[in-house]
């Protein structure tokens, strides 16, 4: 390495061929480091990867499960110094259905990533927490971080993503591994499955492009935070380096309802019908949105991208594909 060159860190990215580990994996790579990601494609796509595998050696893909033996020999051959933790069953409903599952890989996988990140010197690990699910139903909105002491999440998917938050604590004070959590308004943008749960941007855009109407369950006033995911990323860039013992929410603090969001991509999709109605299920919050005054004071983070302008861009991608 030449004199005065910047240092090449390794990350290693779980959930990396997924929708936010895709892009996760794009950014250092720009940057000049390796990366390694693990993901084992039950969500994920390789094609989320095409920009990522461009960069050659300095990039490394492996289909592996969180939970699996094999994790700790790949931890072992190429020493990350910096994990990124997204690998997750993350949607509520199914954690409804299958509590269990949820939480092998939610808690189990969880603890495999961080005993392997103990065992070979991992320096920081930051963890995709979930601001929608953390705060259960708080009191005050935009909620701030000290709302989790006493939330209660409404869902086991809640339960086992905040569960966490404690083993990390614990591995920073006898393991001496940095952390950072990383709670997440719901992020959406280009590459976000528009079959899943969980992106209602890409779900709702998809059908109306398509020409069919999506479905709005229960009146449609229910609120979400909605963050663009290069914003999201930037927030983990940032906590690679900064903001170490903290929970920190990464959310514009501005409400939209389901409404709103359904008028707004109509607009930008030329979709002219009415949606289809459905009942709500359960475990869904009534009205979310993430305080970021902390993100700005210990990680020197803010969200730039209109709502606007992020929605547009992700049409544009459904479009293309």
């Amino acid at each position: 390495m030449r004199a005065g060159a910047p240092l090449v860190t390794t990350y290693l990215v779980t959930g990396g061929a997924g929708f936010i580990g895709s892009h996760l994996c794009d950014r250092p790579l720009a940057e000049g480091h390796r990366v390694i990601a693990v993901d084992d494609l039950s969500t994920g796509r390789i094609a989320n990867l095409a920009e990522a595998r461009g960069y050659g050696k300095e990039f490394t893909f492996f289909n592996m499960d969180v939970r699996a033996e094999g994790l700790l020999p790949l931890f072992e051959r190429h020493r990350p110094e910096v994990v990124m933790h997204l690998a997750a069953q993350s949607g509520v409903r199914p954690s409804l259905d299958d509590p269990v599952f949820d939480a092998s890989v939610n808690l189990m996988g969880f603890l495999n990533v961080m005993e392997c990140s103990a065992k070979t010197g991992v320096r920081k690990v930051v963890y995709a927490a979930s601001g929608g699910t953390l705060y259960g139903e708080a009191r005050k909105l935009p909620t701030k971080e000290t709302a989790a002491a006493g939330a209660r999440p409404l869902s086991p998917y809640g339960i086992s993503k905040r569960a966490p938050l404690d083993y990390l604590a614990y591995y920073e004070r006898y393991r001496a591994i940095e952390y950072v959590a990383l709670a997440l308004a719901n992020v959406y943008g280009p590459r976000q499955d528009p079959h899943g749960e969980a992106g209602v941007v890409a779900v709702f855009a998809s059908k109306m492009l398509a020409g069919q109407a999506p479905t709005i369950f229960g009146d449609g006033n229910q609120t979400r935070d909605y963050v663009f995911v290069d914003d999201a990323v930037h927030a983990f860039a940032l906590a690679a380096e900064r903001g170490s013992g903290r929970v920190v929410n990464i959310g514009t603090g501005l409400e939209t309802s389901v409404n709103a969001l359904y008028r707004m991509l109509a607009q930008l999709t030329g979709f002219s019908g009415p949606p289809e109605r459905g009942p709500l299920p359960p475990g869904d919050l009534r009205r979310s949105a993430l305080d970021n005054a902390l993100a700005a004071e210990v990680l020197g983070w803010k969200p730039w991208t209109h709502l606007e302008d992020g929605l547009s861009e992700t049409v544009a991608f459904l479009k293309g594909i």
